[in-house]
């Protein structure tokens, strides 16, 4: 599962402000330009992220495989016709390249988690968007960040659970429904032991935050995030 995880790579030297920049910056470039020359370049520099945070490509791919696949469906969805020929390869490639602008998104996405800490997260999201709004779009993030690996791993867990117990015979129906009330059921626990945890711990909406600073290193990248923010706007 994608999580922060202790390093000294390039990619974990950046201040958090300008590796989200360039997350803002290749979503809006990937979703501006449906094109196939842009989903290759695209690709290359999330791809060059990885490589910044020193990640393995196929390691991130296989702990997006549940996202992939239903990705995947979306051009087979797109090209199946009632009628003669039955299926339509244009569509399907239409909708291909569609779906393909997600996955540089989901690459440099992988990125960010493994090399930032989440209160660095959160101090990056409060000091870019201040007062009240960011407070709570910061500890909101942290929360996400944290929780989400815990909740899915709640979910295999009663995955297991169920096969265990012979599981596999039962229709897929009763084994989706048994599979969504019991991880919805661990998930509502989970969060009722947060709630407590955090009172317990004098939650504050204004702790001390880590402290942040530019360095030379990351001028290029923010150049890069701004440059990709504004590539819509570029004469064609």
């Amino acid at each position: 599962m994608l999580s922060y995880r202790p390093g000294s790579t390039f990619a974990h030297r950046l201040d958090p402000r300008s590796k989200l920049l360039v997350q803002f910056g290749l979503a809006i470039a990937a979703v501006s330009h449906p094109t196939l020359p842009w989903l290759v370049g695209t690709t290359a520099f999330a791809l060059c992220t990885l490589a910044a945070a020193q990640l393995s490509p196929l390691a991130v791919l296989r702990s997006y495989r549940v996202v992939l696949l239903v990705l995947a469906l979306a051009p087979f969805i797109a090209g199946v016709a009632l009628g003669p020929p039955w299926f339509r390869v244009d569509p399907a490639l239409r909708s291909a390249l569609h779906v393909g602008r997600i996955l540089p998104v989901l690459l440099v996405s992988a990125a960010y988690l493994t090399s930032t800490p989440v209160r660095d997260t959160r101090a990056a999201v409060q000091r870019l968007i201040p007062g009240k709004p960011g407070q709570i779009l910061g500890i909101g993030m942290a929360l996400v960040v944290r929780l989400f690996p815990l909740v899915l791993a709640d979910v295999r867990e009663v995955r297991d659970a169920i096969h265990a117990r012979g599981g596999e015979a039962r229709p897929l129906r009763d084994r989706a429904r048994l599979l969504a009330v019991r991880s919805l059921e661990r998930t509502l626990d989970r969060s009722d032991r947060l709630s407590v945890a955090l009172r317990a711990r004098c939650f504050a909406w204004n702790p001390t935050l880590p402290p942040l600073s530019f360095d030379r290193r990351d001028y290029p990248v923010l150049a890069i995030g701004i440059a990709l923010a504004v590539s819509p706007l570029a004469p064609v």
